[in-house]
């Protein structure tokens, strides 16, 4: 099939490159404008730009949609289908009807659960236990089109919502592939959404950092692996910020303590919580430095035993 695809960050990319390798003709690339990025601002590329240029297919990158001209575009390229991965930007109708096939998006989820933005983050926010992606038939709603193929995966315990995104794209990639030979050999049969309210998956901030070590341990360990790699998780021990990148549960009692007490310090950096509960940090950023262990921060760093932490 002859196929636009559209995308913008690094979980677009597999999915474009194994399209570029397949039977398929990707025939142009849209994706938002360059930006500066890192302390020097230096104008950057989107991961999905680079690899068409890789591959010397056309790159397209509007400011907007809307009242651009990026549906003559399209029409001009003349493709069978639209793809869409992450792109960012709300298609107008005229652009999802522009193709014979329509408009068709890997959304990482179980829809109707976790439409919008920040699927994967709020996934392991919320402790969920399983997720996966749906490819649906894109239509003028958020997420709301029909599901065309849909993919489980289990959430371990432990995987960060970087790690899930990884997994994720790579799943979505396959998925992509076998939904183009399901259309092609006119085998889909689409799942139409159930109406209502499932909950919206809203843009990750800053806000979501700082740690209550007076919720239970579960709650907050999920707050460090959702949060993980960006912005993450946010706390203050002796008065000074600190990253929170891994944490474990404890499998031990918890002793009688007030919530962000420490009460383990030896190799090992143990936190009471709320609920009767305690968790082991073990990777963790003071403010100005790089990651390190637990173990090489509490060599660095006086913490004693009833130190509380937090504020």
């Amino acid at each position: 099939m002859k196929i636009v695809f559209m995308g913008t960050p690094d979980f677009a990319v597999p999915a474009l490159e194994k399209l570029i390798n397949s039977t398929h003709e990707v025939l142009g690339v849209f994706t938002q404008p360059d930006k500066p990025v890192g302390r020097k601002q230096l104008l950057t590329p989107p991961p999905v730009k680079e690899l068409a240029m890789k591959y010397n297919i056309p790159v397209y990158q509007p400011e907007r949609i809307k009242g651009s001209n990026a549906v003559d575009i399209i029409k001009g390229l003349s493709p069978d289908i639209i793809i869409v991965i992450a792109y960012g930007k709300i298609l107008p109708k005229e652009l999802l009807e522009s193709a014979p096939y329509g408009c068709i998006n890997a959304h990482a989820s179980l829809l109707p659960k976790y439409r919008g933005a920040a699927p994967i983050q709020w996934a392991v926010l919320n402790g969920e236990s399983e997720t996966g992606v749906c490819i649906m038939q894109m239509d003028e709603g958020l997420d709301t089109g029909d599901i065309l193929y849909k993919v489980k995966t289990d959430i371990d315990i432990n995987e960060t919502s970087e790690e899930l995104f990884d997994r994720l794209s790579l799943i979505s990639a396959d998925a992509l592939l076998h939904t183009l030979d399901l259309i092609k050999n006119g085998k889909t049969k689409p799942v139409k959404q159930p109406e209502g309210d499932f909950g919206y998956a809203r843009m990750i901030t800053k806000e979501l950092c700082p740690i209550d070590w007076c919720k239970s341990a579960l709650t907050i360990h999920n707050q460090i692996r959702g949060l993980q790699s960006w912005p993450v998780a946010l706390t203050v021990i002796n008065g000074k910020k600190v990253k929170i990148h891994k944490s474990y549960l404890c499998g031990d009692k918890p002793i009688d303590a007030e919530c962000g007490k420490v009460i383990e310090n030896n190799k090992r950096l143990v936190v009471q919580c709320g609920e009767n509960s305690c968790i082991e940090i073990t990777e963790l950023q003071p403010e100005g430095k790089k990651k390190m262990s637990a173990l090489a921060f509490l060599q660095g760093n006086k913490v004693d035993i009833g130190t509380v932490i937090g504020g």
